[in-house]
Formats: C-alpha cells, sequence, structure tokens
C-alpha cells in the first residue's frame, strides 16, 4: 500500500470535489482585488461569476504564489501521519512557487529526515497542470510507488499539450502585453490570440485569428495535429474557461466529433483566480496528452 501524499497548488484549477475524489491536496495561491486579499480557494471566497464580472468591471487583481511557510503548513500534517510526499508545482515558467517548495522541503527535511519529499516542475498551468495530477494520481492508485510515479512525471510533462484562446483582449492591455492601439483594433477586427505552452513552460502567443468561430476550430486543429495517435486518441482530455462557457462548449462538442475514441467524459472547468488574474474572462483553454512539446 502507498504511503505518499500527492499535492498540488490550487492553479492546478480544478474543482475541490474532484480534488478530494482523487485524494490530491491543494494548497493556495492568493490574488489582492480591491485592496482585499483571498486565498485562491477554487471560487469559495469570490465566486466566480463574481470575479470575472468584477474584471470586466474594471477590477485589476494581483496574484501571490504560495510561501515557504504556506509550504511547511501545508506539509508537515502529512509527515507527522508518517507520509511521504509528491509535489508538483505550477510551472516555473511563469511563477516561482518552486523555489518557495524547495526551500521549505530543506527545512521539512531537517526535521523528518525519514520521509521524503520530492518535487516536480508540471510545467503547465490551470487545468493541463490540473489534468496532469489525475494521470498521477491514476499510477499512485495502480501502486505506483512515489518514485515510479516521480519518474513517469518527469518523462511525460511535456506531453501534456495546453492550447489557449482569448476573445477579450482588455486585460491583456491592462496587463501590459499589448498596446492600446492593438487592443482596440484587434476587438474591432475579432482578433483572437491563439497561444500554447512551450517546452520551457511559458506562455507563448503562436497566431492571431480573426473570428471567433474560426479560433475555436483552428484550437482542435492543433488537437489533431498533435494529439497521441491523431483523431484515433483515446486519452483524457479537458478545458477551462474563464466566464465564457457557450464558448468552452463549442470547443467540446467539435471535439467530441472528431475524436470518437476519447477516455471519459470532457470537463470543463473555471480558470481559476490567479490565472484568471492574467488572462480576465474570455480566455478558453484545452488540454490533452499529444506528442513532445518544443520550442
Amino acid at each position: 500500500m502507498n504511503t505518499f501524499q500527492l499535492t498540488c497548488c490550487s492553479t492546478a484549477d480544478l474543482t475541490d470535489e474532484l480534488f478530494s475524489e482523487r485524494n490530491i491536496a491543494y494548497v493556495c495561491f492568493h490574488f489582492t482585488m480591491d485592496g482585499v486579499e483571498y486565498a485562491d480557494d477554487l471560487g469559495k471566497s469570490v465566486p466566480f461569476e463574481e470575479f470575472y464580472r468584477r474584471i470586466a468591471a474594471g477590477s485589476m487583481p494581483v496574484t501571490s504564489q504560495v510561501s515557504t511557510g504556506d509550504y511547511i503548513a501545508f506539509w508537515e500534517p502529512f509527515l507527522k501521519e508518517g507520509k511521504d510526499i509528491l509535489h508538483v508545482t505550477l510551472s516555473s515558467g511563469i511563477s516561482g512557487t518552486i523555489n518557495s517548495a524547495n526551500t521549505a522541503k530543506e527545512e521539512l527535511a531537517e526535521k523528518y529526515p525519514e520521509r521524503k519529499i520530492l518535487i516536480l516542475d508540471s510545467l503547465g498551468a490551470s487545468s493541463g497542470y490540473g489534468l496532469f495530477m489525475i494521470y498521477l494520481a491514476d499510477l499512485r492508485d495502480e501502486g505506483k510507488t512515489i518514485d515510479e510515479v516521480y519518474e513517469w512525471g518527469m518523462a511525460n510533462r511535456l506531453h501534456m499539450h495546453h492550447w489557449f484562446f482569448s476573445t477579450d483582449l482588455t486585460s491583456y492591455y491592462r496587463g501590459g502585453r499589448i498596446s492600446r492601439t492593438s487592443a482596440a483594433v484587434g476587438t474591432i477586427l475579432g482578433i483572437c490570440p491563439l497561444m500554447n505552452m512551450d517546452d520551457k513552460g511559458h506562455l507563448v502567443p503562436r497566431r492571431n485569428v480573426r473570428l471567433k468561430k474560426r479560433v475555436i476550430q483552428e484550437i482542435v486543429k492543433e488537437m489533431e495535429a498533435h494529439a497521441q495517435g491523431g483523431t484515433a486518441y483515446s486519452g483524457k482530455c479537458m478545458l477551462s474557461q474563464s466566464a465564457c462557457i457557450d464558448d468552452a462548449k463549442a470547443v467540446v462538442a467539435l471535439i467530441e466529433q472528431k475524436f470518437p475514441a476519447l477516455k471519459g467524459k470532457i470537463i470543463i472547468n473555471w480558470v481559476g483566480g490567479v490565472i484568471g488574474s492574467h488572462t480576465g474572462p474570455g480566455t478558453v483553454a484545452l488540454f490533452f496528452m499529444g506528442d513532445e512539446r518544443t520550442e
């Protein structure tokens, strides 16, 4: 019987029910909105509908990562129970939380020298990070050891594809990623940036696609091009969305039409508070196992 605990951060953007069902413990990032700090607790402190409504009205949330002290407080109960820990972090390409995790690991190793704490950089984000956790939980539940699960994760993390598009450029302008002129012109022309995560875990703009209907088709074409087995893909698939559920459902409908061998139902999650602080409303993200991500 396995004695290790699988843990991650709230930025894996799964539901509280799914985390609990799969015995995956999560520690919360935080965000500050309108002068008040909140835990990124899967929509409990600030319901997702309200969160994105406030951003649309002009709020500009600022995020903060998990601290060393947060990690110590989070992990210590498991160590006291005699469990080893495999913790998977949000991509080091977009967050420094892995540094806090490693510092906490060093401090706890002195107090619990008999216990093992392994840190794995997901090189992913949002529900792609979450889907990666589900695959790791599957291996744990099959009876794999902590080292075997870690080794599989290291070997396969770049096979988890993350593709995103956005139909709302407001947060990209507010965050300084595009100019006011680009945002205005892009909005008039219906420009939707199509992005993915590269092999270093950075979010990279790939191309601008004009019109929502076309970008929905384009993101599914990327799945056709990269999924393991092409349209015969028999793995799992997830999406996340930020207050644009109809767009996400349109992507799901097209995927179900083109990928008849999918394993299980496609789950649509919310883009959580921390990731959503940067994307704003109007983002749809698609996640699946595919060929190895490259630059």
